[in-house]
Parts: structure tokens; sequence; C-alpha cells
């Protein structure tokens, strides 16, 4: 047991400190004068705590700016940009075409999309739960009515996944996002083939509230962003198939081993031949800076690195970090 929790924290330690030195190879931001105006953001409940540490550490920099959040779920974003209500839209998933085309339609030009941090959805069971991992065909049993990744017939029961006696009859009790998220999109087309959500999943609006509900009872199962892991439940390792189960450590989501790992993105108006105003610059600049990848990594996400930094930075024509 004493060697399992000295290899727990060592494995801790590694992780935190690949993720620091991610961050810190990026630039340090370095404030400028004289800078006022409002920022406004709508967008996905996932980014919800990254955009507030974001708006907080730049309005204190800046008690000129005034900076609010609005998080209600990704599909929220597009609207809200295309109608000019708000200057960053915050996503878990990439605009559908749709969306693209509607805010087109609105301003002649597409809007720009910037990957921010990467997150990784996680699946979650009552710290009691002595299962080890699951594949992407008994996740697909478990939450689909539709049984698109191999599975013949729908699980609900513990027992139907090996469980001992204990477990003979206790029946799953399942919990996800509601359709307005990202996460709800990304899990459906991923884990679940692209198929339909069974009418029993209970739906929540945030995604705190999946991984709460999870821990309130022992019967319970349901995904969402790894970063609101919470004490009392136990997060799965997952495979596509079989059971070589693949942690949601740094090292695997950052290379895309862990097989529900994805970008986050936040979309901007940005006119093709026009520069930003200097408080969306500004504000852009701090989310790719050393100290807003730091906040990344402070509410659980992986820090992106700064090479993908410049190539964002310069979608919105930032080219010299240091101005």
């Amino acid at each position: 047991m004493k060697s399992k929790v000295i290899k727990a924290i060592a494995t801790l330690i590694s992780v935190c400190s690949v993720s620091a030195v991610n961050a810190q190879d990026l630039h340090s931001y370095e404030k400028v004068q004289g800078l006022s105006g409002s920022i406004y953001s709508v967008g996905s409940d996932t980014l919800a705590g990254m955009t507030t540490l974001w708006f907080e550490e730049f309005t204190h920099l800046y008690p000129s700016v005034n900076g609010q959040v609005q998080a209600s779920g990704s599909s929220t974003a597009p609207p809200a940009l295309a109608e000019g209500t708000a200057q960053f839209g915050p996503m878990s998933r990439p605009m559908r075409n749709r969306e693209i085309e509607a805010f087109e339609r609105a301003h002649g030009y597409k809007p720009t999309e910037l990957r921010v941090a990467i997150d990784a959805i996680g699946v979650f069971v009552h710290q009691d739960n002595p299962i080890d991992g699951l594949n992407f065909t008994q996740l697909d049993s478990i939450f689909s009515s539709t049984l698109r990744c191999g599975s013949a017939t729908p699980v609900t029961q513990w027992n139907e996944l090996g469980l001992d006696y204990d477990w003979a009859n206790r029946r799953i009790q399942l919990f996800g996002r509601n359709s307005v998220s990202g996460t709800y999109g990304y899990f459906k087309q991923n884990a679940l083939c692209n198929g339909d959500f069974r009418n029993n999943v209970n739906e929540q609006p945030g995604s705190a509230s999946v991984v709460q509900s999870v821990a309130s009872s022992i019967n319970t199962i349901g995904y969402s962003g790894i970063g609101y892991r919470v004490s009392g439940v136990k997060l799965l390792p997952v495979a596509k198939q079989g059971s070589d189960y693949i942690s949601a450590t740094y090292e695997n989501v950052l290379s895309g081993e862990y097989p529900l790992s994805r970008y986050l993105y936040v979309y901007i108006n940005k006119h093709p031949s026009r520069p930003l105003s200097p408080v969306e610059r500004e504000f852009v600049r701090y989310i790719f800076s050393q100290q807003g990848q730091l906040l990344v990594e402070k509410d659980g996400y992986v820090p992106i690195s700064a090479e993908i930094a410049a190539q964002e930075l310069a979608k919105v024509g930032i080219y010299d970090l240091e101005q």
C-alpha cells in the first residue's frame, strides 16, 4: 500500500512539473499603459472557471477595464458573437458549419478560432466502485440507446460489467451534460459513435454538478471535464477497445494517447483587414502568456505549447510577443 501511495505522489509531481515547464516556455505578459474598455465573454460552462480566472487577473492588472463572463454552454457563443453581444466566445468544441455560416452572414467573414487549452473528458464513478476502467463499447452500452460502438446489448447493472455479487442488484445511475454543452456533443460523437443518449441520463446544466452528483451515490457514473474532479469520485482510465486502459495524465492528454482528449477554444470577431481593439488585443496576449496559461493549469487543464501559442497569436496579427 505504501509503495502505491509513493508511486501516485511521484506521478503527480512528474505531471505537475512537465505542465509547469510547458507554461514556463511561454512569454511573460508585460502590462501596457492606459488601457481601458470592456470585454464580454459568452459561451462554454466547461471553460467558465478558466475564463473567470483570466478576467479576474486581467481586470486586476487593468482596473479601468470592465469584464463580464456568461457561461451557459458552448452553443450560446456563436449567436452572441454574431449578434455582437460578446467579443469572446469560449467553446469546448469547434463551431459547426451552420454556426460559422450564421456569423458570416452577419459580418461578411468567418470567426477566428483560437486554441487556448487542452482538456480531457473524464468518466467518473463513485470512489468505492472497484471497476478498473471502461472502453468505448462499454461506455456506449451504458449511455446509449442506439449501440453503435459494437455492443449487442445494453448494460443497466454493475454486475454486467464484471463486478462481484455485492454489485449484482445495483442499477447504474447515469449523469451527463445537457445538449447545449460542447462536452455533451464531444462525448456523443466519440464515446457513443455519434449515437443517441438514453433518456434516463440525468442531464446537468454544469460540469461541476455532474461530478458532484456522481459523488453523492455509490451506483453512479457520469462524464465531465477532468478539471472538475472532486473528492468522493474515481476518474476511470479509458480505452477505445479492449482493456488497455489509458489514464488521463498530463502526458497522455498532451500526446493525444488518452482517447477522450480535445482542444478548448475561444472564438473572436476579427475583421480580416482591421486590427483588434487595444483591449481585445491585450486580453488575447494575456491568454497566451505564461501567466494566462498557468491559470489554465490552475483550473485543471493542460496548457498549450509555445509553438501553438505563436500560431494562434499570428491568426490575429500578433507576432511580436513582447509588444
